[in-house]
């Protein structure tokens, strides 16, 4: 936060505000607020990189696509500790 003075008139101090969290997402497992973009980095990395590999869906994709079962699960896992419904 900054504030000043411009022209002898007090400026009001500027907050920055920061992307990846929100206070609607702001609940008591998760109270920094951060985002379900921006949650659980770490899994959604190697969920992402399973799907790049092998595909999301086994419908679409084939039996490799059962490979991400366990990221996502795991994804889902670290998403649900922070509050969020998927």
């Amino acid at each position: 936060m900054s504030s000043g003075v411009i022209n002898g008139v007090s400026q009001p101090a500027l907050t920055v505000a920061n992307p990846q969290t929100s206070e609607k997402a702001v609940n008591p497992l998760n109270p920094k607020g951060i985002k379900p973009c921006c949650a659980c980095p770490d899994t959604k990395a190697a969920r992402d990189d399973c799907f790049l590999r092998y595909g999301h869906s086994v419908e679409e994709h084939g039996e490799q696509a059962r490979k991400c079962e366990d990221l996502v699960s795991q994804h889902r896992a670290c998403m649900a500790q922070l509050g969020f419904k998927i």
